[in-house]
């Protein structure tokens, strides 16, 4: 990796991006690397971002991965479902099965009558997709999740959320998807999905290989930015030493 930098560190750095710029909002962040992302960005250019420790306080700290837990907030349930309604708050959710529109399946796989697996269940997702701004993070950018049709739709896509009319369409808002390879948004004629930047060393074969449908990838696209000396300190020394972030995403 370019001057030591890991994949794992570039995925973090990725996801801390999708949080620039959003100001005094709840970050909601699922899985380790987008969790690490998060602090990084309230401690470099995002420093007004709220973090939550997912039950009922806001936190500046993170114990899971060993970073020091202070408590900022009380955050009850009720005053959550309000941020998740009123759209104070960026989710970065996962995806077992995403299509080029940004519909996202996290329910079952095959027939949802009789499926052939059964995965986490709708959840949250569609109010998350039609009220606040939504991202997602997939460790293994493969085929099995990045695919021409979701068995169900739980989060929702521009399409579905176009068909439905203004009332879904009214806070829409499908930020990016950071994956092991690459990063991916929606800024295209047709909102679909498109290359944003490569992760350095991966090539734009090796990301149209692992996806299901055809991708937009300009000649020019970029190489994700790397990590700064100050941002590779604070991720190794202050925020995940254990190095969590190895373990979700193996060098």
């Amino acid at each position: 990796m370019t001057g030591g930098v890991t994949r794992a560190e570039y995925c973090v750095v990725a996801c801390a991006e999708a949080w620039r710029g959003d100001g005094e909002i709840l970050a909601a962040p699922m899985g380790a690397v987008p969790r690490i992302g998060a602090r990084l960005a309230k401690r470099t250019f995002a420093p007004g971002l709220m973090l939550t420790d997912g039950e009922a306080m806001i936190v500046s700290g993170d114990p899971e991965v060993g970073d020091p837990e202070v408590v900022e907030g009380w955050l009850p349930y009720r005053a959550h479902l309000a941020l998740v309604t009123g759209g104070r708050r960026h989710v970065m959710m996962g995806a077992s099965q995403l299509d080029r529109h940004g519909n996202q399946n996290i329910s079952c796989v095959g027939d949802w009558k009789r499926p052939k697996r059964q995965l986490l269940g709708v959840r949250g997702a569609p109010v998350n997709t039609l009220n606040n701004p939504t991202s997602y993070w997939v460790p293994r950018h493969s085929r099995r999740v990045f695919v021409e049709r979701v068995d169900m739709v739980c989060g929702v896509g521009h399409d579905r959320a176009a068909a439905a009319g203004p009332a879904a369409t009214r806070f829409h808002d499908l930020r990016c998807v950071v994956t092991d390879l690459a990063v991916l948004d929606f800024a295209t004629p047709d909102r679909t999905l498109r290359v944003r930047s490569l992760h350095p060393g991966v090539t734009a074969e090796a990301v149209r290989e692992a996806t299901g449908f055809p991708l937009d990838i300009a000649d020019d696209v970029p190489s994700t930015r790397e990590p700064t000396p100050a941002e590779l300190r604070l991720i190794r020394e202050v925020i995940d030493p254990e190095g969590t972030r190895e373990r979700e995403v193996p060098s």
